[in-house]
């Protein structure tokens, strides 16, 4: 004779049993190689996961909300190729192989914060970045989903450029760069025959965007070096890069302006006040709409208030 206790712990069994072979799995590759075979043999997207599973907060956020949930696994399995390139501090559980790959594809991604999620085709081309998201699995999901139209609408593109000639092959080569959403440096690295050929025809507006796509690289580059000197703590051949930098008057607008505002800060830093100052208006002057300039005034009074403690240290 079946209890009710013993017919309830049957159903409870039955029903563990059923949720636990519908629950998806989230599985993930560790070899890239792998992973670009089975996206092409699947017809699916690669879904790159950049993370510092043992040491990195935000990557341990989006494992714990998103990554590691049924939602996620069920909404990606017929969509993406997950792919896991970890830099944990544990090394202990990774091959060689392993680390020496996934230090490569960081170098080529160009990868420099965790978490960073690349979305790739089979090939490995990006098309789109994102990283954390709040809102769990679904908000997740519906963001993924419309990445995913930026593919489209590339494919799109590189369909119509490879079925014409001249311009109007640039025009569509021009349209795949344009509805990507990745940095800079990836598309000039990754969509190199698109950007050659809009120069071969010198299409306009091609040309245009192309250019804009080299001074943001270059502006980056600047950044970069910039940095490493900040982090020496070598504020006079700081300077002695920003001036040189400026005398090749590589940049314009609103990019000119922010070279001049770092000027400025330098020779604050250096205690060269009224120079700094006299920069710093300078810096308002060549773009005189931008969001920088609504700050610049209170950067003045900053400087002015360093001016008159140095000056009073020195009286006493």
């Amino acid at each position: 004779m079946i209890t009710k206790k013993l017919y309830l712990s049957i159903i409870g069994f039955l029903a563990f049993g059923l949720s636990s072979l519908s629950a998806a799995e989230t599985k993930w590759v560790t070899d890239f190689e792998e992973a670009k075979t089975i996206a092409a043999k699947e017809g699916k997207s690669l879904l790159i996961n950049f993370t510092g599973s043992d040491w990195c907060g935000w990557c341990i956020r989006l494992d714990k909300e998103v990554f590691d949930t049924d939602t996620f696994a069920e909404g990606v399995k017929d969509k993406f190729v997950l792919v896991k390139l970890d830099f944990p501090k544990d090394k202990s559980d990774m091959t060689e192989g392993t680390i020496t790959q996934n230090e490569k594809l960081q170098a080529e991604y160009m990868v420099q914060g965790f978490p960073s999620i690349l979305l790739t085709d089979e090939k490995g081309r990006p098309f789109a970045k994102t990283g954390y998201q709040q809102g769990g699995p679904e908000s997740y999901l519906a963001s993924l989903d419309t990445l995913l139209g930026i593919r489209k609408d590339r494919d799109s593109a590189l369909k119509i450029s490879g079925e014409q000639e001249g311009d109007l092959k640039a025009e569509a080569d021009l349209g795949v760069l344009k509805v990507l959403q990745i940095d800079d440096a990836l598309i000039t690295k990754f969509y190199s025959d698109q950007i050659e050929h809009i120069k071969e025809v010198e299409h306009a507006e091609g040309m245009e965007f192309i250019q804009q796509l080299e001074n943001t690289e270059k502006f980056a580059d600047f950044q970069r070096e910039l940095q490493q000197m900040g982090t020496l703590g070598d504020h006079a051949a700081a300077l002695k890069f920003v001036e040189s930098t400026l005398e090749a008057d590589t940049f314009s607008g609103e990019r000119k302006q922010q070279i001049f505002v770092i000027k400025g800060i330098i020779l604050a830093e250096l205690g060269q006040f009224d120079e700094s100052l006299m920069t710093i208006d300078l810096a308002k002057a060549i773009a005189p709409e931008s969001e920088i300039t609504g700050r610049i005034d209170q950067m003045k009074d900053q400087i002015e208030m360093l001016k008159k403690q140095k000056s009073g240290a020195n009286t006493k």
